[in-house]
């Protein structure tokens, strides 16, 4: 642990200790301190010497680099800055999308701790005592400028923590003499930088298209744009450190780059496989600063880094401070790493899904919490994307492998790859006796993480029960008793259907929504015994989310379908409340031909202001019209 700038000690003693709870730790004017370190500062005045500090973020983007072994990468930037730093061979998001994973980064907190920021734009509410990376660094006498994207998923109000955030916001804008946290994210390799995108420099014949995907020209034609992309920016990369060695602090600055979240190509960004959540990370450090490292120059880590945790305490290290207890990551500067990196996935845009992952430094394990989902939910902004329209056609039309197939199925429960042998992830082991070890550890990780972070993802959307506080409130979520009923949903075993039944009428809204999940996700008619007390639910619970559940389960059996159709196509209508209608619209989706009397409500939704509702609302109105195909523009919403 690196020891705390003297100045700065007392202030560091103050801000160190913060915890996300109700207790106020500004007391005992701790308060003050932080006022008078957020106040402007005097030109003249200069603290005690410390690294500059700059961040470069590229958006969604795998390390299709030439440092990491591409051999049709042309990154010529990002080549040297490993050279020169240390690069991180496996390096994760903290979620496959922007939204969430930037929450960490802000604030050193995992999104599903404080539900519901573990949804893809959702607000989740932190804390009054709790304070972002940036307002650290600030009142330590930091000058923090952020360029220009936010998107913290948050109560976080962006002007308030730091100096500057803007377009313009720029290291050149600080008081003299003053140290530097400056972050600059390239929208270069955005997702929607290929929507349109003609033919560049990189040839389509010259890409490797993974096994997952069919080898059709869009996806080729894809991923060469996406090449194309990444050059372009590496040369703004290049741009802005040119403009720190013109400015001549190329010496005094520790130059971070890496990614925001995995990639964008199809089964990349959203999902939990290394092509979504696998980033580049690389750390130059200049010389005078080199004792700060963790490695030579030129060294590769190749222990699991969750970007959006661990960078956080590293900063706050790197700049003398003392990281605050309840930031989950780890410097990446520790002497001890931990062995595992963590992921997560929800709601994506308009579409519901619960996924959690663990990743060591060779095996990925995935749990599918909504195993009767299949991955390939449309999705109106990501198909946008011709590879995914090109999928999903071949999908239609019957011209996929088996593997390709798979992506438009239901899931397995579990999922457990060796990265080493299968980089695509297409060989499921979970099965493989060999490797029962591994699955067993990575299984007792991912339980022993999901409840030391207090995963809110199990929460259904809307429910009064999500949120930091809220769960912590005693009683409120019996995370162990969810975990152990989830786990029996998702296992989908016809002989749990007695247990799954007497939990509807637990006291507790999440678990009877995952008794009525697990009863929903029993194949066939395996539900059928219980199709009497879920008409009870259906019309007697409290929960809508819980009455939701109930009316699919009731649809699919055949049981009470015209009740069950009604309740949802009323539940469209007669609320306002976006993740109701939301969940409703996915109910509605996977009944396909069953929910066609509740299209007038469909179609009435599909005027809705809300992008997420118009998305999937007008998507299921053109199914059930037949005017559906996979190159029908829909999207409404806001970019992801």
């Amino acid at each position: 642990m690196i020891a705390a700038v003297s100045p700065f000690d007392a202030l560091e003693s103050a801000l160190s200790g913060f915890e996300p709870s109700r207790r106020t730790v500004l007391a005992a004017g701790a308060g003050g301190a932080l006022a008078a370190a957020l106040a402007p500062r005097p030109a003249a005045a200069a603290p005690a010497p410390r690294p500059n500090i700059l961040w470069l973020i590229s958006e969604d983007n795998n390390p299709y680099i030439g440092a990491y072994g591409d051999p049709v990468a042309r990154t010529p930037t990002i080549d040297r800055l490993a050279r020169e730093g240390v690069r991180y061979e496996n390096a994760f998001s903290a979620a496959p999308v922007c939204a969430p994973s930037r929450f960490a980064l802000v604030t050193g907190l995992p999104a599903e701790s404080y539900g519901p920021a573990e949804h893809m734009r959702a607000t989740g509410e932190l804390p009054a005592d709790t304070r972002t990376v940036p307002e650290y660094l600030r009142a330590a006498g930091y000058y923090a400028t952020n360029n220009s994207k936010t998107d913290y998923n948050s109560t976080i109000k962006p002007k308030q923590v730091w100096d500057e955030t803007s377009a313009t916001a720029h290291w050149r804008n600080r008081p003299a003499d003053t140290p530097f946290y400056s972050v600059f994210t390239y929208m270069t390799t955005h997702e929607s930088q290929i929507f349109d995108a003609g033919p560049g420099r990189t040839r389509p014949e010259d890409v490797r298209v993974p096994a997952y995907v069919p080898d059709v020209p869009a996806i080729r034609e894809d991923r060469a744009r996406y090449y194309d992309l990444i050059e372009k920016m590496d040369g703004q990369l290049a741009a802005r450190l040119a403009e720190l060695e013109a400015d001549g602090l190329a010496e005094d600055t520790i130059v971070f780059y890496f990614g925001d979240n995995g990639g964008i190509l199809p089964r990349s960004k959203r999902f939990c496989y290394d092509s979504g959540l696998r980033t580049p990370l690389i750390v130059r450090y200049p010389r005078q600063w080199a004792h700060l490292a963790p490695a030579r120059a030129g060294s590769v880590v190749t222990a699991p880094i969750t970007v959006s945790l661990d960078l956080p305490p590293t900063v706050l290290e790197l700049a003398g401070l003392r990281a605050p207890d309840h930031m989950t990551g780890t410097s990446l500067a520790a002497r001890r790493r931990p062995a595992y990196a963590f992921g997560m996935r929800n709601r994506m845009g308009e579409q519901y899904d619960m996924v959690r992952t663990v990743r060591d430094e060779r095996f990925r394990y995935i749990r599918n919490y909504a195993p009767h989902r299949p991955n390939g939910q449309h999705q109106a902004y990501a198909w946008q994307q011709k590879g995914y329209q090109a999928w999903e056609q071949a999908h239609l039309d019957g011209k996929l492998t088996p593997v390709q197939e798979r992506f438009w199925r239901e899931k397995p429960a579990e999922e457990l790859y060796d990265l080493r042998t299968d980089p695509d992830e297409i060989h499921n082991l979970i099965d493989n006796p060999k490797h029962r070890a591994h699955l067993n550890r990575l299984r007792r990780a991912l339980d022993d993480h999901l409840l030391s972070v207090n995963d809110n993802g199990f929460i259904p959307e809307g429910s009064p029960l999500e949120g930091y506080e809220a769960s912590r409130t005693p009683g409120a979520y019996p995370l162990p008793r969810i975990l152990d009923i989830a786990g029996t949903a998702i296992r989908r075993n016809p002989h749990d259907v007695p247990r799954l039944t007497r939990a509807l009428t637990d006291n507790n809204e999440v678990i009877r929504y995952w008794a009525a999940s697990g009863l929903l996700m029993q194949k066939g008619k395996a539900a059928a015994p219980a199709a009497d007390d879920l008409t009870q639910i259906l019309t007697t619970d409290p929960s809508p989310h819980v009455r939701i559940v109930a009316a699919e389960t009731l649809a699919r059996l055949g049981d009470n379908t015209e009740q069950a159709i009604s309740y949802l196509a009323g539940t469209l209508d007669e609320t306002t409340a976006v993740p109701i209608r939301l969940q409703a619209l996915s109910a509605l989706t996977s009944l396909g031909e069953t929910a066609r009397p509740a299209l007038p409500a469909i179609q009435r939704a599909a005027r809705s202001k809300n992008g997420n509702v118009h998305d999937a609302a007008l998507y299921l109105s053109l199914v059930l019209t037949g005017e559906y195909t996979p190159a029908t523009p829909i999207f409404g919403g806001s970019p992801e």
